[in-house]
């Protein structure tokens, strides 16, 4: 492989490149983004995504060699070799990684109809976020739209904690609640006091899950365009659940039906 060593602070691509990190949502108007370590980088490869360039230390070389003798990574693919003191001057992380990537995010995705989707509305939390999209993945779900207010996708802490599943489902952000016109699905939502239980609910599919902010929960505009509410059974007594716990609950409770539905075929 062809690499090149970078051993400077000042260095102006790794200036740029920090300034990137440092910002969780600057890949906006960068149009790239920055994936920390072999799991995530690996997830990407997975799914025949490239990078734009592969930053390591001289611990990471050999990951990035198997990577390309395996031709899941382009040989092309310009290789920069830092020490392991600019590496966690670029990471966020505690323990900063042996590989990480710097790739194009691309176009912005346009809505698409008829697919099963997650709504996320003004999400703030990033941890809540990422363990959404991992569910969302994981049951079947393809496309997830982010409504304006939501936390950004992208930033460093909602990869971290989606574990490569933004790389299996179509990210729209910024929309408007307008859009949810355009879904062409069943609007579904969750609610602590009202609603069929969730258990005993007739799912749709393909359907269109509404998962509201934190604290505030869906808004009252947003709950008045669903078709269906549901409230999950809490026999313990809490009040609610936390929103990533939920959706997992849910989103799972669609895959289970959208599988009857297939056998019912």
């Amino acid at each position: 492989m062809t690499v090149e060593t970078i051993a400077s602070r000042d260095n102006p691509r790794l200036k740029r490149l920090r300034r990137l990190v440092a910002d969780g949502a600057a890949y906006r108007r960068d149009g790239r983004v920055w994936i920390e370590g072999d799991h995530l980088c690996g997830a990407m490869l997975a799914r025949g995504r490239q990078p734009e360039t592969v930053v390591c230390t001289q611990a990471g070389l050999a990951w990035v060699g198997a990577q390309q003798a395996a031709g899941r990574l382009d040989r092309q693919v310009a290789v920069w070799e830092v020490t392991d003191a600019l590496m966690a001057w670029i990471s966020p992380l505690e323990s900063p990684p042996a590989v990480a990537f710097l790739a194009p995010l691309g176009a912005p995705a346009a809505i698409t109809a008829g697919l099963p989707t997650v709504v996320l509305d003004r999400l703030q939390d990033p941890g809540n976020v990422g363990s959404i999209l991992r569910s969302a993945a994981a049951f079947g779900f393809r496309q997830v739209l982010a409504l304006r207010g939501t936390v950004a996708l992208w930033a460093p802490k909602v990869l971290r904690a989606g574990m490569g599943a933004h790389f299996a489902l179509q990210l729209v952000e910024g929309a408007q609640a307008s859009a949810l016109a355009g879904l062409g699905v069943p609007l579904l939502a969750t609610s602590s006091h009202q609603g069929e239980f969730l258990h005993a609910a007739r799912l749709p599919w393909p359907c269109a899950w509404l998962l509201g902010h934190e604290g505030q929960g869906v808004s009252p505009d947003l709950m008045a365009q669903a078709g269906l509410v549901v409230r999950i059974a809490q026999p313990g007594g809490e009040e609610s659940l936390n929103v990533a716990a939920a959706a997992a609950i849910c989103l799972h409770a669609s895959a289970v039906a959208a599988m009857g539905c297939a056998s019912r075929r």
